[in-house]
């Protein structure tokens, strides 16, 4: 579950990227977040990731209030939540295997368990056969989908997912989207940040739309097929 409640942030120079937002995602929705560029789509999912602090209001994950929590807690709350970025942000220096291995061993899993997954994780994904190539090698889909398999290898509870379809083509950016379906079909929780409201008109999924800073509409699957958000 996600909350926010109240929740501003405003950064040091005294940009307010985020004003008195509220909402609730409950375990097991799917949902997107919608939005111009710079109407603070990524400063809220850095607040869920712990990144950034609200500078005003709460925000509570699985019922734990992100306000409250050290330093030294923050690496647990990571643990159950898988990210996904739009420009990958692989290792391209190692192999596909060790990228999505790396959550892992960090974790401190030992080497039997961290193959068990790692290999789990990229069946999910379309990938066994590529775990020795390095990312150099692979299309720009294929690496979202490495991405998308280190992002769920610790088997979290939440999935978040920036702009994940950004650099990619209609088609493959179709397919990623359905890989967010398949995990939420199995009870992950998924929220992904994007501006491609064509694709998102296809999922019939609820929308939270921002500008600049402020939650102007939070619309309901049943009312986003065949809409138009007037962006």
């Amino acid at each position: 579950m996600i909350r926010f409640d109240q929740v501003s942030k405003r950064y040091a120079e005294g940009r307010e990227a985020l004003s008195r937002v509220n909402f609730e995602i409950p375990d097991g929705e799917m949902a997107f977040l919608t939005g111009h560029s710079g109407a603070g789509k990524s400063t809220l999912l850095k607040l869920i990731i712990v990144m950034e602090r609200a500078s005003q209001g709460q925000v509570f994950v699985q019922g734990t209030n992100l306000n409250r929590v050290s330093r030294r807690q923050i690496p647990a709350i990571r643990r159950d939540i898988g990210v996904v970025f739009q420009n990958h942000q692989l290792l391209f220096d190692r192999t596909v295997y060790d990228n999505v291995a790396l959550p892992l061993t960090i974790a401190g899993y030992q080497p039997r368990e961290v193959g068990r997954r790692v290999r789990a994780a990229l069946a999910k994904v379309s990938l066994s056969n590529k775990e020795k190539q390095f990312p150099i090698a692979l299309s720009g889909g294929e690496q979202q989908r490495v991405g998308i398999a280190r992002a769920v290898v610790n088997k979290p509870s939440l999935l978040l997912a920036d702009e994940p379809t950004g650099n990619l083509d209609p088609g493959l950016s179709e397919e990623i989207m359905n890989l967010f379906v398949q995990f939420n079909q199995v009870g992950v929780t998924v929220l992904i940040a994007s501006h491609d409201l064509g694709l998102i008109s296809q999922m019939n999924r609820r929308q939270l739309r921002l500008h600049e800073g402020r939650l102007m509409e939070d619309r309901p699957a049943s009312l986003t097929v065949g809409s138009d958000d007037g962006q």
